[in-house]
């Protein structure tokens, strides 16, 4: 345990050190307001025949369900915090207007305004949908990485890093496996 602590303090430091203070201060208030915008608004972009689940109840997703409902692939990355190969998902070059549900109970997550290309393999945005998400720390790889569920099903979705674009500096590195892409349709 005291290895683990020693790694995440070193870890942290470090990470302190390359944030520098311009870069936390940079941002005016403008950029912050339109994050806001995109993150309270997400709902213009989804389809009218699209049913908009609330984050509460939370649901149990059964054994028997994952076996029949998701490939191997799905049922691994979302009910056994697995990762999908970099490149592998066609989400990773969609450009359409829409948003990204959870696979498994259709949560909405992100939305088309949200994703950038971060040169990952993995589709990846620089916020979501408030109260959508929850973070745990991950310890899988030694040092500490924040990892994040879908609050409704508790399904990995993937982990988030502070190398993102401004003015969040966030990226949500998501599992293509883990989504389901709704486009908005025009009128």
């Amino acid at each position: 345990m005291k290895r683990r602590q020693y790694l995440h303090y070193s870890f942290s430091s470090l990470l302190a050190l390359w944030v520098s203070p311009s870069r936390l201060f940079a941002d005016s208030g403008k950029n912050l307001s339109r994050i806001e915008s995109i993150e309270s608004t997400w709902k213009a972009l989804a389809r009218k025949d699209f049913k908009i689940l609330d984050a509460w109840p939370r649901i149990s997703v059964s054994k028997k369900d994952r076996m029949t409902k998701f490939s191997l692939l799905e049922a691994h990355i979302l009910f056994e915090e697995g990762t999908e190969k970099p490149y592998s998902s066609p989400y990773n070059s969609e450009n359409r207007a829409g948003i990204y549900v959870c696979r498994s109970c259709s949560l909405a997550l992100f939305s088309s305004e949200m994703k950038y290309d971060s040169h990952t393999g993995w589709p990846s945005f620089y916020t979501s949908i408030p109260a959508h998400l929850a973070k745990k720390t991950d310890y899988k790889l030694i040092w500490p990485r924040i990892e994040y569920h879908c609050v409704k099903c508790g399904g990995h979705q993937g982990h988030v890093f502070n190398d993102g674009p401004a003015p969040t500096y966030e990226r949500w590195c998501n599992n293509g496996a883990s989504l389901t892409f709704i486009e908005t349709k025009s009128a």
